[in-house]
C-alpha cells in the first residue's frame, strides 16, 4: 500500500508559488501544509498570509492552513478566517525551534506548558467546529516534555499529530531521536505522522521499517533538496527520470519568474533564490562549487548564466 506523503511547512520556502510549481513538475505529495500564520498580538492577518491561503492561488490537491500562537483568542480568530475561505482543518504549530519564537512561549517553546495547551484546545473545541491537527517537536529542552502533553491531547478529537523527532533547542542539528519517537507511539491514542531527516528513498524505507504502525510521513528540507524524492518514494524506485535536469531547470525557472514578479528589485530575488540553492545544491555532483557559482552571481544576467552552466554541466555528466 502506497504511503501518504505530506509536505512539511517551511517558512520562507513552501508558499503557494513553490507548492504549485512542485505539484506541477514533480508530484508525489498528497497534502501540503501552508507555512504558519502568526499574529504577533494583533488580530490582523498579513497580506502575505492572505495571498498564500486564497483558494484561487492554490493548484494543489489538498492544502491545510497552519497557525502558530499561544493565545486562544488568536487561535479562534484564525479559525474564523480560514473557515470563511472554505478550509475545514487548522494545524497548530508546536514545532518551530527558532529562539525568536520559543522565547515568546510559542512553537516548541509551548510544549512545556500542558495546562496552557489544554486551555486553548478546550476553547477551540467548545467554541468552533474546526478540525484540529498538530505539528510538534518532542519538547524544547528534552524529549520527555511531549509525554506530559499527551494526556491533555487525548482529551480532544485531534485529527493527527505530526512529530518531528528532535527537540527544539537542537534546531536542525544532530540526529533524530528514534527511541523517543517510539515512546511517543506507545503513549497516545492519536494517529501519529513521522517527520525528520527523510532525505532519500533509503532513509524513508529505514523509517518505514522502524515504525511499521506509521503510514503518514512528512518531508520538509529533503523535499526542497531533492524535489524528485516524494514521487520516487511513491513509485518505489531510486531511478531518476532520464530528463531529470531538464525538469529541475524548468521548475527552477518557473519559481524564479514567480518570485521575480512578486519581489521588488534584484537583491530580494537573489536572496530568495540563494535560500533555495542552499538546498538545491546538495542534489548536484559538486554542491560547494554549485553554491559558490550562485553566490558569485551579482545581477540577474550573471545569475541566469550561472544557472544555465550548472544545469548544463549536470546534463553532460555520464
Amino acid at each position: 500500500m502506497s504511503p501518504t506523503l505530506l509536505s512539511s511547512p517551511l517558512q520562507g520556502f513552501t508558499d503557494f508559488r513553490f507548492r504549485n510549481a512542485f505539484h506541477h513538475y514533480f508530484g508525489g505529495i498528497d497534502t501540503f501544509y501552508a507555512p504558519y500564520i502568526r499574529l504577533d498580538g494583533k488580530l490582523v492577518i498579513k497580506n502575505s498570509y492572505q495571498r498564500d491561503l486564497q483558494p484561487e492561488n492554490n493548484k494543489v490537491s489538498e492544502l491545510i492552513p497552519q497557525v502558530m500562537t499561544n493565545d486562544a483568542d488568536e487561535f479562534l480568530f484564525v479559525v474564523k478566517y480560514i473557515q470563511e475561505l472554505g478550509y475545514k482543518e487548522l494545524n497548530w504549530n508546536l514545532g518551530c525551534p527558532y529562539p525568536m519564537v520559543t522565547k515568546k512561549g510559542m512553537g516548541s517553546g509551548l510544549i512545556c506548558e500542558p495546562q496552557r495547551i489544554d486551555h486553548i484546545l478546550n476553547r477551540v473545541h467548545n467554541e468552533t467546529d474546526v478540525i484540529v491537527s498538530m505539528k510538534m517537536r518532542m519538547g524544547y529542552e528534552h524529549p520527555e516534555e511531549i509525554l506530559d502533553v499527551f494526556p491533555i491531547l487525548d482529551k480532544y478529537p485531534i485529527k493527527n499529530i505530526a512529530i518531528h523527532a528532535r527537540i527544539g533547542k537542537q534546531l536542525y542539528n544532530g540526529g533524530v531521536n528514534l527511541e523517543a519517537f517510539q515512546r511517543c507511539t506507545e503513549n497516545t491514542r492519536h494517529k501519529l505522522y513521522y517527520n525528520g531527516d527523510i532525505t532519500s528513498v533509503a532513509k524513508f524505507k529505514e523509517m518505514q521499517e522502524r515504525f511499521p504502525s506509521i503510514d503518514h510521513f512528512m518531508i520538509g528540507r529533503g523535499l526542497i533538496a531533492d524535489p524528485f524524492l516524494p514521487s520516487m518514494i511513491k513509485n518505489n524506485t531510486t531511478e531518476y527520470p532520464a530528463n531529470r535536469w531538464q525538469i529541475f531547470k524548468e521548475f527552477h525557472d518557473t519559481i524564479y519568474q514567480e518570485y521575480d514578479s512578486a519581489l521588488s528589485g534584484p537583491t530580494p530575488i537573489k536572496m530568495k533564490m540563494l535560500g533555495f540553492w542552499e538546498y538545491f545544491s546538495t542534489s548536484f555532483s559538486n554542491p560547494q562549487k554549485t553554491l559558490k557559482k550562485i553566490k558569485k552571481a551579482q545581477n540577474p544576467k550573471s545569475y541566469s548564466e550561472a544557472v544555465k552552466e550548472i544545469f548544463g554541466g549536470e546534463r553532460s555528466v555520464k
